[in-house]
């Protein structure tokens, strides 16, 4: 929107100073203090610091060849050799008519869209999903939805933990101790008690433990009994996938588990042995430093009492079987074949780093020329009021199906205590979308890099930085139409006139949108778009409590429907990317 024709215009002067300077590195944000106008450019510091010229100096000579007085009032230079720009009222109300025509929503299709497989989610075949499956699951979906809104080719992908020693225990415990009848009713929990107790059995019986290696290595040779028994855990699994999905209203364009990598994993192992990226080791074959870099940035290096020592990852055991790290090479290198995408990203927990740093750099060496772009989007934990890792009372990890439960329940609870007057109907769809919203927003809302406390008050509050705050001002607005008896259809088509400065801030808070879009997947922080849904909110209570909007008049009157119109229609599009549906009443 209005920071790329800012962008559009800067350029072209900037190239007229410096003939060498790269387009794309000359950019306009919003001003981070709206007192210094209404965006700035930084870019002509750093330009000047690569050419040791004086920085404000070249400021100057920009101004004087830069035209944007059709946007603009004024142009001016502050600390260093910042530009700051001043719009023009007249420019941001032709910016507002052209989104109330549809024209746009505040926000550009990308120019150039890319293929971008996420990788995200990925629960394990046999488990109930849990808590600790939400952050990856609701990040990634996210992420995906605004990639896609921009214009780009989004490739959802569920890696599902479908294979691996696990498997020996279960199919012990299947065959030995299963109850056909909880089976029926709760499977996943039955499997979940079938591998505890044999884990548990395992750790004291040797026996027991041999018993699941030989189960394991039948089914590892396609025995037909354990394959069979192997695939009704998958499929019941998946459907418990899929009926959580359902309520987070999550989709995957593909879901491969583990196992879908098998036959591929011994030709990785042998490419990276002839490539001599990989080599024998103690038996395994292993992947071990090049020496290209410095040892603190080295995956492969590990400093023990102040020594640099080897930090190897293995790619195939001792005894032949394989390990996460090939699945996972397997999986770019399919990943890369099927769907040549520009760029794989992973949203797992912070506890996966170095294993992400391993094998890119692997992949790197092993497909030097590769320009495809690998990132790991990586998140931190989920606390109880105690510090410590979110679990039950008594220490049990916490059933994402009973959390969303109880998110409705005490939505619920709220609905009642705010408007009994709805249907028991009603109070339930709104319990529904409030409560699964405000667990969504309360995981988004903080950078992801940082652990979060869970606490119900906060994500339930009315008032804050809330799922139900922004929900409620959503609502508030549709209410002002339906109130007034107006449909959108007949909005004027006059020019608006924002006259009030709470007008003003509104519709500058709108201008920022798309940059606010552009940010959160050049950042992969969704963070950036609940915070700026948050403050347009705020702009939009100042406003509507300065500014009568159907006891106004004439050019007013539409004007002040304008902001309202589109305000809510940000707020839904912004929601909608959080995965978050929105209600027409409250």
């Amino acid at each position: 929107m209005l920071h790329h024709l800012l962008e559009k215009l800067l350029r072209p002067a900037v190239k007229a100073v410096l003939p060498d300077a790269a387009p794309e590195s000359i950019l306009v944000r919003p001003c981070p203090d709206p007192k210094f106008g209404d965006y700035q450019t930084t870019s002509l510091m750093s330009l000047a610091k690569e050419r040791k010229l004086n920085p404000r100096q070249l400021a100057t000579d920009v101004q004087t060849r830069l035209d944007v007085s059709q946007l603009c009032q004024k142009v001016d230079i502050a600390g260093a050799g910042f530009l700051n720009f001043h719009l023009r009222p007249e420019a941001v109300t032709a910016v507002l008519q052209q989104a109330g025509r549809g024209e746009h929503l505040f926000f550009d299709k990308a120019p150039t869209p890319r293929t971008v497989v996420v990788d995200f989610s990925s629960p394990n075949v046999a488990k109930p999903m849990h808590v600790g499956h939400i952050r990856s699951t609701i990040l990634g979906d996210s992420l995906s939805r605004t990639l896609t809104l921009l214009g780009h080719r989004v490739i959802r992908d569920n890696h599902i933990g479908d294979w691996g020693t696990q498997f020996g225990k279960l199919l012990v415990g299947w065959k030995q101790q299963l109850n056909p009848a909880a089976l029926e009713t709760a499977p996943l929990q039955e499997m979940e008690r079938l591998y505890k107790a044999v884990d548990a059995a395992s750790n004291s019986d040797p026996a027991v433990l041999e018993q699941a290696r030989e189960e394991l290595v039948k089914l590892q040779n396609g025995d037909p009994e354990n394959l069979s028994i192997w695939r009704q855990m998958i499929e019941l699994s998946q459907h418990q996938f899929d009926t959580i999905y359902g309520r987070l209203g999550v989709r995957f364009d593909h879901t491969f588990g583990e196992s879908f990598y098998n036959p591929k994993l011994k030709s990785v192992v042998q490419q990276l042995v002839d490539a001599g990226i990989a080599r024998e080791s103690d038996g395994a074959i292993c992947v071990f430093s090049d020496g290209s870099l410095p040892p603190k940035q080295d995956p492969f290096l590990i400093e023990r009492d102040g020594e640099w020592k080897p930090n190897p990852c293995i790619i195939q055991k001792r005894d032949g079987a394989a390990n996460y790290a090939t699945t996972d090479l397997a999986t770019l290198q399919y990943r890369l074949e099927t769907w040549n995408p520009d760029e794989i990203v992973y949203v797992t927990d912070s506890r996966q780093q170095l294993h992400f740093q391993q094998l890119f750099s692997i992949f790197r060496r092993w497909q030097p020329g590769s320009p495809l772009k690998l990132s790991h989007i990586w998140f931190g934990s989920i606390l109880g009021d105690d510090g410590r890792p979110f679990k039950t009372r008594s220490g049990e990890t916490i059933r994402l199906s009973e959390l969303l439960d109880e998110a409705e329940e005490r939505a619920f609870q709220l609905a009642t205590g705010k408007n009994p007057e709805l249907s028991v109907e009603q109070r339930r769809e709104v319990a529904r979308v409030v409560g699964i919203g405000s667990v969504k927003y309360a995981d988004l809302l903080p950078n992801r890099q940082s652990d979060y406390v869970f606490s119900w008050e906060k994500m339930l509050a009315l008032n804050g930085n809330t799922a139900p705050y922004l929900l409620y001002a959503y609502a508030r607005i549709r209410s002002i139409f339906r109130k007034g008896g107006i449909t959108v259809g007949e909005l004027s088509a006059a020019p608006p006139v924002f006259a009030t400065a709470e007008e003003m801030a509104v519709a500058k808070q709108l201008l920022k949108f798309g940059y606010v879009l552009e940010a959160m997947v050049e950042e992969y922080r969704p963070n950036y778009l609940c915070n700026y849904l948050y403050e347009l909110s705020g702009e939009f209570a100042r406003f509507y409590e300065a500014c009568p909007v159907l006891k106004a008049e004439g050019s007013t009157r539409s004007g002040r429907l304008l902001l309202c119109d589109l305000t809510a229609k940000v707020l839904q599009q912004g929601l909608g990317l959080l995965g978050i549906e929105t209600l027409e009443e409250m």
